[in-house]
């Protein structure tokens, strides 16, 4: 059981009749006992306080620990995101790019069958003017030496 300053200020002890103790000695050991006992009291609830503030204030650092923690955590994810999406981003350019360089390399096949054919096509048409060409030449000739002969 715990004593209180008030317990301790309205105490009283008896006196024994013949023995006794001297009442001014036991009243200065009480008022010394209320004196601590109130010192000590008052310390405690000012340690109390003080362990209540600092409880809020551990409270207040974890919740901003945990605030950061998410933020950290919202900051990776997000990151993570970013470089997904640049990855996504950078093949969908160079599958574009492939496309585009095969196009144009089909194209450039193309032209290039494309002039073949015309090619082939004018030596035909110049072989067969050179031939025909060589044929009147020569039908030419035979009529002027038939002619000359008659």
């Amino acid at each position: 059981m715990n004593y209180t300053a008030a317990d301790l200020n309205r105490m009283t002890i008896k006196r024994a009749l013949f023995d006794g103790y001297c009442k001014k000695q036991v009243d200065a050991v009480l008022a010394r006992i209320i004196e601590d006992y109130n010192e000590m009291s008052n310390n405690t609830n000012e340690l109390k306080c003080q362990i209540a503030s600092l409880n809020e204030a551990v409270q207040h650092y974890k919740v901003l620990e945990e605030s950061l923690q998410h933020s950290i955590l919202v900051a990776q994810h997000t990151a993570e995101q970013i470089k997904a999406n640049a990855c996504d981003k950078a093949k969908n350019i160079v599958d574009e790019a492939e496309i585009k360089a095969q196009k144009i390399i089909d194209d450039a096949a193309e032209k290039v069958r494309n002039i073949q054919m015309k090619y082939e096509q004018l030596k035909s048409e110049v072989f067969t003017f050179k031939t025909k060409s060589e044929a009147l030449i020569q039908a030419q000739m035979d009529v002027l030496r038939q002619l000359l002969v008659e």
